[in-house]
Parts: structure tokens; sequence; C-alpha cells
């Protein structure tokens, strides 16, 4: 009797227990870790120092997981919140089936000449992919699974918050309270600027842009202008004008960049572009941190070429604590949490796995990103 084929996954992460569950249940996976050992997991690493959290690989096996072609799978996890080191990853994806992956990850050539000819699914758990060696992957004839729209609505939300905080100055206001510098009313002391009658410019106005612009309308924007490759018929529900982009960033007192990062945006947002933008106006990045040239952003900032500037995305990821704009008052910057809600986070760990199980079976994703 011949033995039953083995399916290998590997998860290059902890991910939220929605999407753990979901494999638990699955008829293709069995073995992964309960609720209640997640929790213990997470305890111990608060207590754990950073190197022994990396070097906590977990294997889960159930020789009674079958689907009914008598197929068996084995989940690898990387038991940690933090990223797996590159070696461990290397190793890790050895002969595996499918990989789950987060946008931190990056799997390249090197990592799909590891897991060899047997990956047939990459399931990434973010909406972007330029950590996906996309070219190399397409000609080995693997899938990948991502997961757009379940973020847009927090990452909007944290755009709205984002561009507030930056023009209102809230953290410089913040810094006086703790710092007692908060003394008495002055008239002009850490004023900033408002939305009311405002024109506000989204450079992308795709699902995130729109929403983007469905939450900052009722502050009483006057103009909501968008540039792109194409007006969007979309645009009509927000009374938004569709223009080049040189007339946007003339006209624009609020600059909100949400298009995708690719060869036409990549560093698009540099001296040139930022010359174009009213000195009293204000920049927003919540897209990919490749769209900004930040040592020019830098420069436009200290030279008073625009107001401020609030970043939810860098280059690199994390931003060194010496990088120049932290020392910038009007220089907001916040760790890539735009779709950090509990619920988002837990809706794409479901979508993640789901497609992930979708690919192992040769079954529809949910969320398939066509190649």
């Amino acid at each position: 009797m011949s033995a039953q084929p083995v399916l290998r996954v590997f998860l290059t992460r902890r991910i939220p227990q929605e999407g753990l569950e979901l494999l638990q249940r699955s008829t293709v996976y069995a073995g992964l870790p309960t609720a209640a050992a997640q929790t213990r997991a997470a305890e111990s690493d608060s207590v754990r120092s950073p190197q022994e959290a990396k070097t906590d690989l977990h294997s889960f096996s159930n020789g009674a997981a079958k689907r009914a072609s008598g197929t068996r799978c084995t989940v690898s996890l990387w038991d940690s919140d933090e990223p797996v080191p590159r070696a461990e990853l290397l190793k890790g994806v050895e002969g595996a089936h499918g990989l789950l992956c987060l946008l931190s990850d990056r799997i390249d050539a090197e990592v799909l000449d590891a897991a060899g000819p047997n990956l047939k699914v990459i399931s990434t758990m973010s909406v972007g992919f330029d950590h996906l060696a996309i070219d190399e992957i397409k000609k080995r004839g693997i899938r990948v699974g991502y997961t757009p729209d379940v973020l847009t609505d927090a990452t909007a939300e944290l755009t709205v918050a984002l561009l507030l905080a930056t023009a209102r100055r809230l953290p410089e206001g913040t810094e006086e309270v703790k710092s007692g510098g908060w003394s008495s009313w002055k008239p002009l002391w850490l004023c900033g600027y408002g939305l009311s009658g405002s024109t506000v410019g989204v450079i992308g106005l795709g699902r995130i842009g729109l929403a983007i612009a469905r939450r900052l309308k009722p502050f009483g924007v006057k103009r909501l202008l968008y540039s792109g490759r194409q007006p969007k018929p979309q645009a009509q529900e927000v009374d938004g004008e569709y223009v080049p982009l040189d007339s946007l960033l003339c006209e624009s007192d609020f600059v909100v960049v949400s298009c995708a990062l690719s060869p036409e945006t990549q560093g698009l947002c540099d001296k040139a572009f930022f010359s174009k933008m009213k000195k009293t106006a204000v920049f927003i990045n919540t897209s990919r941190g490749a769209v900004v040239n930040q040592e020019d952003l830098y420069e436009a900032l200290t030279a008073g070429q625009i107001a401020a500037a609030g970043l939810d995305v860098t280059t690199p990821e994390p931003l060194p604590t010496d990088h120049p704009l932290l020392t910038l008052k009007n220089c907001v910057v916040l760790p890539h949490i735009g779709s950090a809600t509990y619920s988002t986070r837990g809706i794409m760990a479901q979508l993640t796995a789901n497609n992930l199980l979708a690919g192992l079976t040769g079954e529809a994703m949910p969320s398939e990103l066509k190649l």
C-alpha cells in the first residue's frame, strides 16, 4: 500500500486567532494551536527576550486530517509576533506546498528556490504585494491570494485621523501638555489648518481613496480634486473633479496620496512635486512609502515649501529612530497601522486562510491576484 501524500504549509508569523481557528476547523488542516495555547504563547513572548522569541518554530501535524483524496497536511508556524529570520524562512519553506506570509516578508527567487517545485500557492495577509517577486511567481505557475477590500474602511479612518492630527498639530499639543509648555491661552499658539472651506486633492481615487473622500466631505470641504490614469464614474458620489496632477498640487490645501505602488508612482512625490504645492498645504501618505522621496520631503518641510506632513508608511519600515524626519515637529509619522483594528485584522486573517485553503485544493480563491 503506497504512502499517503503530505501537503506542507508554512506560516511566517502568528496570525489573528480567527484565521488560525479556520485552519484548525478545516477538513484539510488539523493540529494548529488552540486559542488558549495561542494566548499562552503570546504571554510567553511578552516575557522572553526578542532573541528567544525568534527561535521558537513550532510544527503541528495530524495524520488523521484528510480529504476524500486521502491527503494529509503538516502545518509549520513561526510562533511569534516578530518577523521570521531569513534563515528560518528559508528553512521553514523547504518543500512547502503552501506559504502564508505578511507584507514584511520578502518572498523573492531565493525563497521560491528554497521551497522548490511543490509550492503551489502563496497567501499574503495584505492588500499590497510589492514584497512578492511577481514575475518569478508567475513564471513558476504559483497562485497568489491577497486581502483587498477588507481593510478599506479602517485605512480610510486612519487617513482622516492622521490628516486631522497633522493639520491641527495634535502630537505637538500633547507634548506641550506633558512637558509643561502649556502656560496660558495665546491667540496663535498651536494654530493649524482646518478642513472647512478647503480644497482636498486625492491622488488615486480607488477603493481607499474614495472611502477617504466620503469621510472628508462632511467636514465642509469645498472642493474635492482627484488625479489618476482616468476619470472615475464613482467620483460623482463625492462631487470629485478630475484634474491633472499639477493642477491638484497647485490648488489643494491638503494632498492625500492613496495610489498603488507601481513603476509610474515610485518616487512620485519628489522635489518637483513638493515645489508645486502651496506653502500652507498639508501632505498625507497612507499608500506606500516608496511613493515618496523622503529626502525631498525633509527638505520641503524644513525649507517651508509645505506646512506639514503625515505618514503612515515609510522607507524602510520601521523607520530608523535617527531618521531626519523624526526630528521635525511638523512631520507626524505612524508605524504603518492603517488596518490596525481588531475586527479588520481578524477578517484579514480569515480571508488569508481561505485563500490558502482554496489554493491548496485547486479551488477558486475568495481573493486571487490575477497575474
